[in-house]
């Protein structure tokens, strides 16, 4: 990789799939703050930009067999996310409340963390419910439409703000998801259970930090793939009017 720091941590994701274990073992966010320079990004966590980016060299060389998302289309990025990420969330969600729910009534006096863990994943899994029903009956929809006039040549009236006004929406929203498991992980001393920690408790950590790594994943795709191509798509539709 040619000057590594002076990349976008989304662009280093985007160019290989492999980089993301390195990122996140650093707690260095791709996807909400992926805009940031990989130097920018270890001056403000104080890492040594040195030991990380020989990693991330080192993680380049691994034999790559990474989905082509910078070759796919918009409608192919939405299909992907619709199958391998939404559905994810909705059937996870419901299973990680119930494990919840069962620490925190029966450990939750001894690990009172597990409590307002539980309140935080409440609030994640009203916010994405919703959230979700926002992309997929209004801004992909709005994408989709795009995409229809280009390729039947139509000129339209669409103005910016009919994709950007929602994408900020978005983008908001996937920032604020990150900031609430970014508590839970702080909580949960990244999802490390204790000692005596019962299978529930230890099963309801792993999936907890299996959702958050999911969700980095799903939002790279949308803030740093999906989105800017839409905005271009549409751009190149308002020019042709």
């Amino acid at each position: 990789m040619t000057n590594i720091a002076e990349q976008t941590l989304a662009t280093i994701v985007t160019n290989n799939h492999f980089t993301v274990p390195v990122l996140e073992k650093y707690d260095l966010d791709f996807c909400c703050k992926g805009k940031r320079t990989l130097a920018d990004a270890c001056t403000e966590k104080g890492i040594s930009i040195e030991a990380i980016s020989e990693e991330l060299e080192r993680s380049s060389l691994t034999p790559t067999t990474k989905m082509p998302f910078t070759e796919m289309t918009a409608e192919q990025l939405i299909s992907y996310i619709l199958i391998h990420h939404h559905f994810y969330v909705k059937q996870s969600m419901p299973t990680i409340i119930g494990h919840l729910e069962k620490v925190a009534a029966k450990h939750g006096s001894r690990f009172p963390y597990m409590v307002e863990v539980l309140s935080l994943f409440r609030e994640i899994n009203e916010e994405m419910t919703m959230h979700m029903h926002k992309e997929e009956v209004i801004l992909f929809p709005r994408i989709k439409e795009i995409i229809a006039l280009q390729e039947a040549h139509q000129q339209s009236k669409l103005v910016p703000g009919y994709i950007t006004a929602p994408i900020q929406v978005m983008e908001l929203e996937h920032e604020h998801a990150g900031d609430v498991l970014y508590k839970i992980r702080s909580l949960t001393n990244n999802y490390t259970p204790p000692a005596e920690a019962c299978t529930t408790f230890q099963v309801s950590l792993a999936e907890l930090k299996e959702f958050e790594e999911d969700l980095h994943r799903h939002v790279h795709l949308e803030n740093n793939l999906l989105f800017p191509l839409a905005e271009k798509m549409l751009t190149n539709q308002i020019h042709l009017n």
